[in-house]
């Protein structure tokens, strides 16, 4: 076969990388597929094929398997976090699902990620109410579904995942934030977020929050533009 690519002017590298990029995303495929599976035996799959794969994994071309790898396991043993952490660019290439279990340990790291986050929200929120040239204010108009469908509170949702602990590592910044500055908008970010992990029926955490029964109603009553003595006793 190989003559005959030299007789199509095919090089040698440009064959072996199509070969390489073949069998690279048909393994990606099948990790995907083992790690849809449950019970010990794919964890003990996952677990095995990390051992062996993961010394490649600053290799540029192999990465995105051992990537995959790690995004399929449940419990990733502390030594492979701990090298992701010290080298920049294989932090980068990580996949939020792995980068949680990081994070867990790391508040500080954690911190660095979602600090951006707040004062992008908080900026936003400040330009819509603060915009004198604009004669027809947004700021009040949006439902408070259509409010947390924003970017900022999807990313912070998609970070925390179902994870309680890191849920409340955002509570903790936002807390903390509110009275340095004293800045309601951390407050409405705190209900926003709440309510999109509501939407997204992560049970992990609206149960164990004191605070969800009271936003839920909360909510009802500003979409429904009422607040009837049901709900009055209930946010009592």
């Amino acid at each position: 076969m190989l003559p005959l690519l030299d007789l199509h002017g095919v090089r040698r590298l440009d064959f072996h990388t199509s070969v390489l990029e073949e069998l690279r995303d048909r393994l990606v495929q099948h990790i995907n597929e083992i790690g849809q599976k449950e019970g010990k035996e794919r964890d003990r799959k996952l677990k095995e094929l990390l051992a062996k794969s993961f010394p490649v994994v600053r290799v540029k071309a192999l990465r995105p398997v051992v990537m995959c790898i790690l995004r399929n396991t449940p419990h990733i043993d502390d030594k492979y976090l701990k090298v992701l952490v010290r080298d920049r660019e294989l932090y980068n290439d990580t996949d939020t699902e792995v980068k949680r279990q990081i994070w867990k340990d790391n508040q500080s790291l954690f911190g660095d990620e979602v600090s951006p986050l707040l004062s992008q929200y908080i900026k936003e929120k400040e330009t819509v109410l603060f915009d004198h040239l604009n004669l027809t204010n947004l700021f009040f108009t949006p439902s408070p579904k259509v409010r947390r469908q924003g970017e900022v509170v999807q990313k912070l949702a998609h970070m925390i995942g179902n994870s309680v602990k890191l849920y409340d590592m955002v509570l903790q910044f936002l807390r903390t934030l509110f009275l340095r500055t004293r800045n309601i908008h951390y407050c409405t970010l705190r209900a926003e977020l709440l309510m999109a992990l509501h939407d997204l029926e992560v049970q992990d955490i609206i149960s164990v929050d004191p605070c969800h029964k009271f936003t839920w109603c909360l909510d009802a009553c500003i979409r429904e533009k009422n607040v009837d003595i049901k709900r009055s006793r209930e946010l009592q």
